[in-house]
């Protein structure tokens, strides 16, 4: 009896040991360098969304911050190396909208974005505009939806390809406008732009900056921003929302996440480090710049959007049928 009271006695030593050497650890943290993954490849929005966040977290934390390129899989390759690192702060994903779009897309993942991560802080959205080709008799969103609803299956629309963001964005779009458009995907969404430049196809979803050239020389017609508030890049510009469907938002976004287990002291750290950097003047004039929204949310708030996100996208990718290329 009193052996075993011993042996359960150094077991909760070993354990409380444990369990200050991680609080301590916590509270010294950061004390080398830590690696940001970015599930996609370097030179897209995600990855330099987490370029302009990572030089200044590198400040805040007086430590390194690396940026980790695994692309592949449509995030989810990098999204699962994150799932399995040590749950220490020094590994940090940086989340974006095809989390919440892969979870139905795919089927099964090696992962699970809500049960496998924390949500830090959602720091930005990036909203897709609307273009049709001026052939098109269309100046609304309003007068696309009539028009689509008195030509059912005749207007086809371009996307980057199958499972793409704006392939999703697209079908919630004929989900809630009750209307039958045809999908006619590309490979990438600049071959997109290119076919309703060319007038191939009448219209597409595709991201703000790099769209609106093409609408300031008139060689578009942007009818709506996707985000559910006006974009501070193009404040004329409407919503989809206010043009007559309420609700509607598809947006990519970016926000950091950490494998579950980490220290909370660590994650209440970052997301304070995060949304102060968001609300600098050069980080927050450079985020509009870029067409974005910024934003700086707490834990709280972005776990319940990312839970939105996956049940909405989840309805649209059943619904449609939609598969990834």
């Amino acid at each position: 009896m009193k052996f075993r009271m011993k042996v359960l006695g150094v077991a909760w030593g070993s354990a409380l040991a444990i369990l200050h050497g991680a609080d301590a650890d916590a509270q010294s943290y950061p004390t080398k360098p830590v690696r940001l993954i970015v599930p996609f490849v370097p030179g897209g929005g995600a990855d330099a969304s987490a370029r302009l966040f990572a030089a200044k977290l590198s400040e805040s934390l007086g430590q390194q911050v690396i940026i980790d390129n695994r692309g592949g899989a449509g995030g989810n390759i990098g999204a699962e190396l994150a799932s399995k690192a040590a749950p220490d702060g020094y590994t940090i994903l940086w989340g974006s909208a095809n989390l919440a779009m892969n979870a139905t897309l795919y089927g099964k993942l090696p992962f699970d974005p809500v049960k496998d991560f924390i949500a830090v802080s959602l720091l930005a959205k990036s909203p897709n505009v609307i273009v049709v080709h001026p052939s098109l008799a269309v100046k609304s969103v309003a007068e696309l939806i009539a028009l689509a609803k008195s030509a059912p299956g005749k207007i086809n629309y371009a996307s980057g390809g199958n499972g793409s963001t704006a392939h999703l964005a697209s079908e919630l779009f004929k989900t809630m406008a009750h209307v039958n458009l045809v999908h006619v995907p590309y490979k990438g969404s600049g071959p997109a732009v290119i076919a309703v430049l060319s007038g191939e196809a009448p219209l597409t979803m595709v991201p703000a900056l790099a769209v609106m050239p093409h609408v300031q020389s008139g060689r578009l017609r942007a009818l709506a921003i996707t985000s559910t508030q006006r974009s501070p890049t193009f404040p004329d510009l409407p919503t989809v929302a206010e043009s007559g469907l309420p609700g509607y938002e598809a947006a990519q976004w970016y926000g950091a996440m950490l494998p579950l287990g980490t220290p909370d002291r660590i994650a209440t750290r970052l997301n304070s480090d995060l949304v102060k950097i968001v609300q600098l003047p050069d980080i927050n004039a450079r985020l509009v710049a870029e067409a974005s929204i910024p934003i700086g949310s707490t834990r709280q708030q972005f776990a319940a959007y990312l839970q939105e996100e996956m049940t909405k996208w989840a309805q649209v990718v059943k619904f449609s049928g939609a598969r990834v290329d």
